[in-house]
């Protein structure tokens, strides 16, 4: 008997929405990431986000400090198809103008832009243009009386100042927000996270920050990350890296599927090989990721060394080959055995079968 995934209960609570993108009571884990171009440079930014979209992002967020960069955003907006989160700090009308300008969500302090007035016209801004909002509390910026109160930055520091922050939007009648308390400290991270998940029913946004480069940010983001998803913990998630944008997206799904929370696009098994490989796995395996990375439909793919636990896992795949010796490879579709390949043509084999497979799909959905 094939074992099962066990089921993660996801944390209740409310629902908020970034554009059409539901966030929250038990809509699916959405992923971000951020552009990194500057704002003003609109095509830049446009392909930027273009290419997020191309490899699955749900929500985008845009860093907005000046008014040319609210002004871009109105153009940008109308140029990508992905909801836009505008970053904001410290100045409220780059808030005001950004909701003026289309953006889906503002991410904010309230503590952070000016007096109670300028909060009360930020919420009236993102009640009349039916923005969203995130209060997002880091432990490398938090405010001087939590510091002198707690010492130092900590896990009940950062809860404490999203709990003030939340009090005021509540205060102005405002609930449309999530919140997140990011660290670059994973344990401090996750600490935060359990204890504000017990101290209000808001959708959190979960991430590490600045979590370092691309091997280094994954393994923090992944251990962080997917301990809290499977507590239940998470509506939607940013994998911060110092690294092509692209891979936060792809690293962000990767721990959803491995969770079992989201299936998108191709995962893949493949082997470490060994001296028993008869078939180039690396090579075959890069060549697939680079030429499969377009596909968003949920596929499953093996790409095995030799025979001893090939066939084993190209059954289970949706799509499978392993090495069989003397230059040839075993193909496998949908658990069967289909026939015996060249292993220097294995890439080209999957990428065709994979693009009849989706064609059919397609057909069938029509």
């Amino acid at each position: 008997m094939k074992m099962k995934m066990p089921e993660i209960k996801r944390r209740r609570s409310r629902r908020v929405y970034v554009g059409s993108v539901a966030v929250g009571d038990g809509a699916p884990v959405s992923v971000q990431s951020m552009t990194n171009t500057p704002t003003t440079d609109i095509a830049a930014t446009v392909a930027q986000i273009r290419s997020l979209e191309a490899v699955g992002a749900d929500i985008v967020r845009v860093s907005c400090p000046d008014e040319e960069s609210t002004s871009a955003l109105k153009e940008i907006i109308k140029q990508v198809r992905v909801p836009i989160v505008s970053d904001i700090h410290f100045h409220y009308k780059r808030a005001i103008e950004s909701a003026q300008a289309g953006a889906a969500c503002l991410r904010i302090n309230p503590g952070n832009i000016g007096s109670a007035q300028h909060v009360r016209d930020v919420v009236q801004a993102a009640k009349d243009y039916n923005c969203s909002m995130r209060i997002g509390v880091n432990g490398g910026s938090l405010d001087k009386h939590l510091l002198e109160k707690y010492g130092e930055p900590c896990a009940e520091a950062m809860v404490e100042s999203a709990l003030e922050h939340a009090k005021i939007l509540e205060d102005n009648d405002f609930f449309n927000f999530k919140i997140s308390v990011k660290s670059s400290d994973t344990f401090m991270t996750m600490q935060a996270y359990r204890m504000l998940a017990q101290k209000c029913d808001y959708p959190l946004h979960l991430g590490v920050t600045e979590a370092g480069g691309l091997r280094s940010g994954t393994v923090k983001s992944s251990f962080a990350l997917g301990s809290l998803l499977m507590d239940g913990i998470g509506d939607t998630l940013r994998v911060s890296l110092t690294a092509d944008v692209t891979e936060e997206i792809k690293v962000g799904f990767e721990i959803l599927r491995t969770l079992g929370l989201r299936y998108h696009g191709v995962r893949f098994v493949s082997c470490p090989t060994c001296a028993r490989k008869g078939i180039d796995v690396e090579k075959v395996v890069k060549e697939l990721e680079i030429r499969l990375e377009h596909i968003s439909e949920p596929l499953k793919i093996a790409v095995m060394g030799c025979v001893v636990n090939g066939p084993g896992e190209a059954k289970e795949a949706d799509i499978g080959v392993c090495g069989g010796g003397n230059g040839k490879a075993l193909l496998f579709v949908a658990g069967q055995q289909m026939q015996t390949i060249n292993a220097e043509n294995a890439a080209d084999v999957i990428v065709d079968r994979v693009e009849k497979m989706i064609a059919l799909k397609q057909e069938g959905k029509k």
